[in-house]
């Protein structure tokens, strides 16, 4: 193999430096853990004995309130050690391990000792500079670039406009001409070909489809190919989990049971076909947070639009019992984080307990939207006192629904009718016994029909939970401060309900969100389309879009981009195949010296920015090269009988369910990750995953040299090779097109074939054996999991 596609495993096994976050105020990552995790906890368990607040005494002369008391500690010295939690005065108080056990009324819960352990690992990042914050000024906050109205913004005039192939390239260029850098031209077909194919659908393209490709030389050969890729259902498969990382997607609950939830396949699947269709955006968003109130057309519609709003369902669950203990509050609370930066790319979850120190979003703000969420009935996946789900949604007609349940009620109180005489009558015990088992199986009858894992309007056990909700002060739920009527944030216009609005409200939040005025929503969206295809966002932090984020590097582009988006029918096909289509996009991803000396990071685009696979691509790619992909779209998963659930906190649920589906399928849980997209840096499913790392570990190579999965399809693959290909020479040339989509160079023909004679003097003169062997190394190369 040549220099420039060396293994992969040689990459793999090189030892990797620990990273960590910053223990400075403008690391956005540490502030907002700060903010999310530590402050609520410092103001719940430390503020009354350890801050300047009113009512307060400062004991041990130590302020938790303030950075700088913090770092300086009490009269017994520093608090913590940054990056050092076992030499952490703190961190061995909380532990109750120390004489000086905090708090003094009861040690805090093993999580919150965990988030504590963790901030101080990475540094103690804290961005409190012990002023009080004085409220928000709307007006200097709506100066903010992403909060001004969508510009409207025309291409800009460059200087050779010949090199554009559409309106994307006058922006980019003109950035090049701007900064004296120069496009390092245009990928080959074969190239080109893997990247667009990978991009929008992940897999690999087939050597049928590069040999069409190579043989058309007409001018539109290559939008054809585009067109074909997003008509693919792959393509749905492939953006779907795009969404599925943003919105935290589990097939588990996350509470402390981890409970599964066998019906959210059908909200997955919702939205990978919502894709496949190029459902309008605007629409797409609007059914995930209040598809059950809007009106249907038809049946179908009308069930899919209660499947969609599995997007509220999945909010996390925080403990195993439905009851006055639940914590409602943190399901809230992740509901809302995830609104906004999924929706909005903003972190509203930092004004739960104090204005927002760095965005205009006061903490009634949070609240207003609080009481959408807490008017809306969230479903149970179990609950360890029954053990059965709770709160599903019906997919029946509602006549269907009232019919069944009228028959049941009248079944039920016809066996208490008995149940009560034959008590009055002093009926042997065993009789009153069996008349109660009896009443028990009717009880506990399932429905005739399927229930969703959905939302409904706010009602628990009867009774209606509909209204606005109250400051919660510092973010303390017993600690109640004004009311706030519900409606959007103020900076985004602050509409309010009408004076006649009944329920929860989602429709009008879904309304507010998807008004075309709203500057966030189509600029949100635009940045992740284009950080799916280059690697990085027009605003590099897709997920906030505020202060402590990133700005973006071309503005100009983002607006016309999101105008165009809306005025487009919020086309996410169209958006798509305008930035494929675009010269930026179809260029080399060729070095430049003069360029690189200009632009380090290639933030102008003057190449294609190079990348490895994500880790469910890795996993195609080896079934597909194996021949062992099923192509079927994924159903439910075989979890355990509702009536065998026995899961608690202490023994919950833990599966791994193997498939030969696309990876978009697999099973994910919240508290045990999937090991093989652990281990390729697959999602995060207990919060929003914005950009996912790219790491590289000895593990991975390991993977690749030895995991029985690998192997099998190596052995898959080598059977392919041996039944498609009639001499060894034409089997080599065949195995660099499935792989690699190229033919190998007369210097890696050379090597694999030399090889190949070795591993059959090795195995005597098993060809299979040795065609494994050849597979096996093929796999483990570089080249197989980056796209150029």
């Amino acid at each position: 193999m040549t220099p420039a596609r060396s293994w992969f495993v040689a990459l793999a096994l090189v030892p990797t430096l620990p990273y960590g976050l910053r223990a400075d105020t403008t690391d956005a990552k540490g502030v907002e853990f700060f903010e999310k995790k530590v402050r609520p906890l410092l103001v719940k368990h430390c503020y009354s004995c350890h801050s300047d607040e009113p009512g307060a005494k400062v004991r041990g002369d130590l302020r938790l309130d303030t950075r700088d008391g913090v770092r300086k500690g009490g009269t017994n010295g520093a608090v913590i050690v940054p990056g050092k939690p076992d030499e952490s005065p703190l961190i061995l108080a909380v532990r109750h391990t120390d004489e000086r056990k905090m708090p003094p009324k009861g040690p805090i819960s093993p999580g919150e000792v965990a988030d504590l352990v963790a901030w101080v690992t990475m540094g103690a990042p804290d961005p409190r500079d012990g002023r009080a914050v004085v409220g928000i000024d709307l007006v200097k906050g709506r100066e903010w670039w992403s909060f001004k109205p969508v510009a409207r913004v025309a291409p800009p005039v460059v200087i050779d406009p010949v090199w554009t192939f559409n309106d994307i390239d006058c922006f980019i260029l003109a950035g090049h001409e701007k900064r004296g850098l120069k496009s390092v031209g245009l990928a080959d077909k074969r190239t080109l070909l893997r990247r667009v194919t990978y991009d929008l659908t992940g897999l690999p393209p087939n050597p049928d489809e590069i040999t069409d490709f190579l043989a058309d030389t007409s001018p539109t050969a290559y939008e054809r190919v585009v067109d074909r890729l997003l008509a693919s259902p792959a393509y749905g498969e492939r953006l779907g989990r795009h969404w599925l990382d943003v919105v935290r997607y589990a097939d588990t609950a996350g509470d402390n049971s981890d409970y599964p939830v066998p019906q959210l396949y059908r909200y997955r699947n919702w939205v990978i076909d919502a894709i496949n269709a190029d459902m309008p955006y605007d629409r797409f968003v609007r059914e995930q947070i209040a598809g059950d109130l809007l009106p249907s057309d038809s049946e179908e519609e009308r069930r899919d639009r209660l499947i969609a709003t599995g997007y509220l369902a999945n909010t996390r669950r925080f403990g195993s019992y439905e009851d006055a203990r639940y914590q409602w509050y943190l399901t809230y609370e992740d509901q809302i984080d995830n609104f906004g930066r999924a929706f909005l790319g903003v972190t509203l979850g930092c004004a739960r307990c104090h204005d927002h120190k760095f965005d205009p979003f006061p903490t009634t703000d949070y609240y207003a939207l609080y009481g959408f969420f807490s008017s809306t009935r969230y479903p149970w996946p179990g609950i360890e006192l029954d053990k059965a789900p709770r709160d599903l949604v019906p997919l029946a007609r509602t006549a269907e629904v009232v019919a069944w349940e009228s028959d049941r009620r009248a079944k039920l109180a016809e066996f208490d009718a008995r149940i009560k005489k034959l008590e009055a009558d002093k009926a042997p015990a065993d009789e009153v016994k069996k008349a109660k088992a009896e009443r028990e199986v009717v009880a506990k009858k399932p429905p005739p029909f399927e229930l969703i894992y959905a939302v409904a309007e706010g009602e628990t056990k009867g009774k209606k939970r509909v209204g606005n909700a109250h400051v919660q002060l510092k973010g303390d739920p017993e600690r109640l401060g004004p009311e706030v009527p519900r409606r959007f944030p103020l900076v985004l216009g602050g509409q309010g309900l009408p004076a006649d609005a009944t329920g929860s409200g989602r429709l009008h939040l879904a309304n507010w969100l998807t008004d075309p005025a709203n500057p966030l929503v189509a600029r949100v969206i635009v940045n992740r389309v284009w950080q799916g295809h280059f690697g990085r966002g027009i605003v590099p932090t897709p997920n906030d879009f505020g202060k402590m984020g990133q700005p973006p590097t071309h503005p100009e582009l983002l607006d016309y981009l999101a105008g165009r988006f809306v005025a487009d029918g919020w086309s996410l096909k169209g958006l798509h195949r305008l930035i494929v289509t675009s010269r930026t996009y179809q260029q080399a991803s060729a070095e430049d010296p003069a360029n690189a000396s200009r632009d380090v990071g290639n933030q102008y685009l003057w190449r294609f920015p190079r990348h490895r696979l994500d880790a469910e691509a890795i996993r195609d790619t080896l079934l597909s090269l194996g021949g062992n992909l099923d192509r079927s779209a994924g159903g439910p998963h075989p979890f355990p009988a509702v009536a065998t659930w026995d899961f608690t906190q202490h023994k919950p649920f833990k599966a791994v369910y193997d498939t030969n589906r696309r990876s978009v399928y697999l099973m994910t849980q919240r508290i045990q990750r999937h090991p093989f997209l652990a281990l390729f840096d697959g999602p995060d499913t207990n919060a929003s995953t914005a950009s996912r790392i790219t790491s590289t570990t000895p593990l991975q190579g390991l993977f690749l040299m030895n995991d029985p999965f690998v192997h099998d399809q190596a052995k898959r693959f080598a059977g392919r090779l041996l039944a498609e290909a009639t001499d060894d020479n034409a089997r080599i040339e065949r195995g660099f097109v499935l792989a690699y989509g190229r033919s190998p160079t007369s210097e890696e023909k050379s090597a694999v074939a030399e090889y190949l004679a070795e591993a059959k003097a090795k195995v005597t003169g098993d060809a299979t054996k040795a065609w494994e062997s050849v597979a096996r190394a093929l796999f483990l190369s570089n080249e197989i999991v980056y796209v150029d």
